[in-house]
């Protein structure tokens, strides 16, 4: 049984709890983690605040060397916390080890781009008149994160925060504090100055709450639930605390007739099934061109049903175990709610053995339009797979949801790869791309998904102010 301390100005600090780490796979605890309350994230969020002037006053380089050391700690250590992120979250070792490479590439990334923080000289229109446009740092930074990507999706908020010259308080989920921790180690390795990092864990309610309330935090960065979100908004509104919200959804994807089959094939098996279908772009709807409908079904449940199940440690495992009870209990609820409504199951459908939170790789067809499966997120291994007959229909059928994050498209037609790309709402498209989330792009919801992009150049001025400076008097 590990046990592991908080990570608050600079030291290691036992709190005033203790939480449990649960490995999803065997339900059993193998690690236990200090927690603070409401007054400890107080605390956390005024040492940050006396570490954003030293912070903001180095250089956009000095600071982008502090990440690349970040990075370099980060790499030198991936194959521990991989290890960590499996056994905390449950997904497959080499999924685990593509999180921890993407978040060095995060850091990298970001340790460059703050050096672009741009303003610009604006031409005056009265006599006498200079006008500057210059980008500052926010200021200090509440970043809360899921527990699906424990490390990665943390790090996007984390990146860009730190280069724009901001400090984070961050507050990983509580069933996967792990991995934020390693974290902390690298960055206390690089030698970066107290209080500009620290990882909170406790009561999310509190922390939030603290975050909220305290004037001291100027921006929260949040990934979840749109509930949740929701929330936050309604929170944020008694202090006009900024918001970055990266929210839930209900991603299409599209297979048209024209595609690479054995490519759209691949891209399903990605698309749904990668991190135990536990992933908001992951895709929730599967729709495919009639003429290929039949030939797809067939190949796609095949090789639904050559995917292995078991403990992410497991060498050749493609699907983890959900995180929970709970969780896999609310997707075998979409498996019933779907039956009920005249769905049949092609694949799966059941629990998977008897031990930890395992559900078999699903594939579902004949689905009634009000199926719960069609209108929320399912957010675990279940493929909904539908047919369509036009371009129009299919489209309506995509955008008809309350959501907007990701979509996805298989087609070799370039003309139908533009329109389709252009009329999808969401944030994220990919045509023939399964996985189209890059460092240097931005990525973020439409509709109820979200407020605000992360990544790319979009992500570093989620974290900057704009000033406009004008000096009258210039003869």
């Amino acid at each position: 049984m590990e046990k592991y301390q908080l990570f608050l100005n600079g030291e290691w600090q036992s709190g005033s709890g203790v939480l449990t780490v649960v490995d999803p796979a065997t339900d059993q605890a193998f690690a236990e983690v200090a927690t603070i309350d409401r007054a400890g994230a107080r605390q956390a969020l005024h040492d940050a605040e006396a570490a954003f002037a030293g912070w903001r006053k180095l250089t956009a380089k000095e600071r982008g060397d502090y990440l690349r050391a970040v990075a370099n700690e980060l790499a030198a250590r991936k194959d521990k916390v991989a290890r960590c992120i499996t056994m905390e979250n449950g997904k497959p070792l080499p999924q685990a080890l593509g999180e921890v490479a993407m978040t060095v590439d995060h850091l990298l990334w970001y340790a460059e781009e703050g050096r672009r923080a741009y303003g610009r000289v604006v031409p005056n229109q009265a006599d006498g008149k200079r006008h500057l446009v210059i980008r500052q740092p926010v200021g200090v930074v509440g970043a809360i994160a899921p527990w699906n990507f424990p490390l990665v999706l943390a790090i996007r908020k984390v990146a860009p925060a730190l280069a724009a010259g901001c400090p984070v308080v961050l507050k990983p989920a509580s069933a996967t504090p792990l991995s934020a921790l390693e974290f902390a180690r690298c960055v206390e390795a690089a030698g970066m100055p107290k209080g500009v990092f620290q990882v909170v864990v406790g009561p999310a309610s509190a922390i939030a709450d603290e975050m909220l309330e305290n004037p001291v935090c100027r921006k929260i960065s949040f990934t979840g639930s749109t509930s949740v979100g929701k929330y936050l908004i309604g929170g944020a509104a008694k202090k006009c605390t900024l918001l970055a919200l990266e929210l839930g959804g209900n991603a299409p994807l599209i297979i048209f007739d024209d595609a690479d089959f054995d490519a759209a094939i691949e891209g399903a098996l990605i698309t749904k099934f990668r991190n135990t279908g536990q992933s908001c772009i992951a895709a929730n709807r599967v729709y495919v061109h009639r003429p290929i409908y039949d030939r797809f079904l067939q190949a796609l449940v095949a090789r639904v049903q050559a995917l292995k199940v078991g403990s992410g440690l497991e060498a050749g495992v493609d699907i983890g175990p959900m995180i929970d009870a709970k969780a896999l209990a609310a997707a075998l609820a979409f498996v019933d709610d779907a039956v009920a409504g005249g769905a049949k199951v092609l694949a799966g459908g059941r629990r998977h053995g008897d031990k930890g939170n395992f559900l078999q790789p699903t594939v579902l067809v004949d689905v009634a339009g009000d199926s719960k499966c069609l209108r929320e997120e399912i957010f675990a291994p279940v493929a909904v797979v539908l047919p369509f007959d036009t371009e129009e229909q299919v489209l309506a059928l995509a955008n008809d949801t309350e959501f907007g994050l990701a979509a996805y498209a298989f087609t070799s037609d370039l003309n139908r790869a533009f329109r389709v790309g252009e009329k999808l709402e969401a944030g994220t498209v990919g045509i023939n791309d399964p996985v189209p989330s890059t460092s240097n792009c931005p990525f973020g919801g439409f509709k109820q998904s979200g407020w605000g992009r992360e990544l790319g150049s979009e992500g570093l001025d989620a974290y900057l102010e704009t000033k406009h400076i004008s000096i009258a008097g210039i003869r």
